[in-house]
C-alpha cells in the first residue's frame, strides 16, 4: 500500500467511525422524526474566553463554567473552553439526565469540580445534579449540560442543532436555536 492510499484509508476510517458514533450516540433517546444529519456550523470562530474582573490566585481551583465568543454569539463553555450543550429531552429542574447509555458516549456530561461550581461571566443559575456514576453534572437554569465528542478544540460548535435536540446556551442560560 503506498503512502497516499494509507492516508486515504485512515481518513475514511476516521470519518466512518465518527459518523457511526454520531448516529448511534442518541438513537434510543431522540424523537423518531428527528434528522440524523447534524445542523452543525463548521465555520465556527475560535471562542475567546471572557475575562473576569477578579484575578484568580495561583492556589484557586479552575473555573467550571465561563463564556466565550463563537460564530453563534456568546456561549457557555467549560473550564477548558469547550462548548456546552443542552439536551431538549431533559426536563428543567430534573435530578437525572435523560441522556443515558450510548447517548453519553457521544454527549458526555459536563463535570463540576465541586457542589459549588466556579463560574466566570455566566449569569444564569448554575448548580449540579449527581450522575448515576456519582459525578457532579453541571446544570444551568435547571438543565443539565453536556460536551460533544466531535468538538475537538475550543471554538468547535459541531453539536449545535444535532437531531434538533442539542443546543448551545447563552450566558443567561437560554438555548440558542
Amino acid at each position: 500500500m503506498n503512502r497516499n492510499t494509507r492516508r486515504n484509508f485512515a481518513g475514511s476510517a476516521a470519518l466512518i467511525t465518527a459518523a457511526a458514533l454520531l448516529l448511534s450516540g442518541c438513537a434510543g433517546n431522540s424523537p423518531s422524526n428527528s434528522s440524523s444529519t447534524p445542523a452543525a456550523s463548521s465555520s465556527a470562530a475560535s471562542p475567546s474566553a471572557s475575562s473576569s474582573a477578579t484575578t484568580a490566585s495561583p492556589n484557586s481551583s479552575a473555573v467550571d463554567l465561563k463564556t466565550a465568543t463563537s460564530s453563534l454569539g456568546n456561549i457557555v463553555v467549560d473550564g477548558k473552553g469547550m462548548s456546552l450543550y443542552f439536551y431538549t429531552l431533559d426536563t428543567k429542574g430534573t435530578t437525572t439526565s435523560a441522556c443515558t447509555g450510548a447517548c453519553l458516549e457521544a454527549w458526555p456530561i459536563a463535570v463540576a469540580s465541586s457542589a459549588t461550581p466556579k463560574i466566570e461571566g455566566v449569569t444564569g443559575t448554575v448548580s449540579t445534579i449527581t450522575s448515576p456514576d456519582g459525578k457532579l453534572q453541571l446544570t444551568l437554569n435547571g438543565m443539565p449540560l453536556y460536551n460533544f465528542v466531535q468538538d475537538s478544540k475550543p471554538g468547535d460548535v459541531l453539536g449545535q442543532g444535532v437531531k434538533d435536540v442539542w443546543y448551545l446556551s447563552t450566558p443567561a442560560g437560554e438555548m440558542i436555536k
